[in-house]
């Protein structure tokens, strides 16, 4: 079974921060927020409520949406796991210093780069990691060594959901776990527990709803009408992450903190829903496209930020991308900010600057590219969306252009059209990529979200 495509009305809300505040002033005027990233995995862009979705229940996430700003045109600078998260932690287009491709072997997170968990904590505050890093395995690459004081999770790309091998605290093995969304959540409630009287930033990655299909029983019962097998398994997994979003908001209100607590929620990429991609059943209507394509549905995702005490709920309808939101936290923190590639989106949503946070996005993973300035997209894809075959080193496609305004799901292609508007485009492009560097690795088969412990384990739990 597949969520029907959903017609998404983005409505023009004006957005403003609550009277008194200043975009400059705001660590010096008033208490310091405390900070967390929330990021989902492989998360299919129609599969939250407040996307339309209607089989899978995600009240703690809408409700997260209530408390915020909803981004219509939100997007991740890389079409799958690594590279987007190196660009979340660094707030640089990651293809800026070599990470355009998943690391394997020894490969990781360049050491000359500054992580937004090494920021902050010199500017004060206590940081953690709980949950996916897949930014280095070697020593000197851990979440330890890259500014998190504290780090409980796994260090690969992909992991079971219930077996305890490769879960780590700190650099020891842990020897039990229930299932990890579970054992996430709970850890996470815990760092913000005992550090609710001082300033912190939590980076909380789950690995839900990433292949292995794996859920537990009482959550796969609450589907009994999915008849499609693993349709079914990723309902229970997103409810699984949903139900852990809703533990860990209720620790910021239990503690006082919730007013005060910068949140950020989005997914890593989209929906692998191609032949030669991890396909979990998710879904990405109305976008076109999967994960590791430059399509909408490979890099436009769900993608909240909340502030209570500093942002008015609403919906913001300019392209940002996560980079934004690195850079956000930094400038909220007071922190040092120098480098970043990322946009303090405050004076943006708080009408204190009505203009777009940027004149163009910008994409690259090997010969796929894309461009978006305003409402057109200049693109070159992998074939595989249309062919279907799987085959890994399938050629892209040429240039296409898209007019996202009222053609959301790519289908018509405006290139022949409009030449003066693809030439437009690709001259930025061009200019934007002699800025970078080439890949320090990859370009093999991309998806190699590296091994899963226990991924052949049939066995389920009980769960929640």
């Amino acid at each position: 079974m597949r969520v029907a495509a959903t017609t998404i009305v983005l409505a023009s809300i004006a957005l403003a921060i609550q009277p008194g505040y200043s975009s400059d002033t705001a660590a010096s005027t008033a208490a310091r927020p405390n900070i967390l990233f929330i990021v989902g995995d492989d998360m299919g862009y129609a599969d939250v409520g407040f996307h339309g979705c209607k089989d899978i229940p995600t009240p703690n996430l809408d409700s997260l949406v209530a408390s915020g700003v909803r981004f219509t045109n939100g997007y991740v600078s890389g079409p799958y796991c690594s590279p987007t998260r190196a660009g979340l932690m660094t707030g640089r287009y990651q293809q800026r210093f070599g990470h355009e491709f998943n690391p394997a072997g020894t490969n990781g997170l360049p050491l000359s780069e500054t992580t937004i968990a090494d920021r902050l904590r010199a500017a004060g505050y206590v940081t953690g990691l709980v949950g996916k890093w897949h930014l280095g395995s070697e020593p000197a690459l851990h979440p330890q060594k890259r500014g998190f004081q504290e780090f409980f999770g796994f260090l690969g790309g992909a992991h079971s959901y219930f077996d305890a091998a490769g879960i780590l605290r700190g650099t020891e093995q842990v020897n039990e776990l229930d299932y990890t969304t579970d054992a996430f959540a709970r850890e996470a409630v815990a760092f913000i527990e005992r550090h609710k009287g001082e300033p912190w930033f939590l980076y909380l990655a789950f690995n839900a709803v990433h292949t292995p299909m794996h859920a537990t029983d009482n959550r796969l019962a609450r589907f009994p009408n999915i008849a499609d097998t693993q349709r079914r398994q990723y309902d229970a997994m997103l409810l699984a992450l949903d139900e852990a979003v809703g533990h860990v908001r209720k620790q910021l209100a239990d503690a006082g903190l919730e007013k005060n607590t910068l949140v950020l929620f989005i997914s890593d990429n989209g929906g692998p829903t191609m032949p030669g991609t991890s396909i979990n059943g998710s879904v990405n209507a109305p976008l076109r496209g999967s994960k590791r394509t430059t399509l909408e549905g490979g890099i436009r995702v769900p993608f909240v930020l909340s502030w209570p005490d500093r942002l008015r709920p609403g919906v913001y309808e300019q392209p940002v991308i996560q980079l934004d939101a690195t850079a956000t936290a930094i400038a909220a923190a007071g922190a040092k900010a120098d480098k970043l590639d990322g946009v303090n989106l405050l004076p943006y949503l708080g009408g204190e600057n009505s203009a777009a946070p940027h004149d163009a996005l910008y994409w690259r993973l090997g010969q796929q590219m894309a461009i978006r300035a305003g409402d057109y997209k200049l693109v070159r894809y992998d074939t595989n969306v249309d062919t279907r075959t799987g085959r890994q080193g399938q050629p892209v496609t040429d240039t296409r252009l898209y007019r996202l305004s009222d053609d959301v799901g790519e289908t018509k292609d405006l290139a022949a059209e409009l030449p003066d508007k693809v030439k437009e485009l690709q001259t930025s492009w061009d200019a934007w990529n002699a800025t970078l560097v080439k890949p320090l690795w990859g370009g093999g088969r991309v998806d190699n979200d590296g091994p899963e412990p226990g991924s052949r384990k049939k066995g389920r739990g009980k769960g929640k």
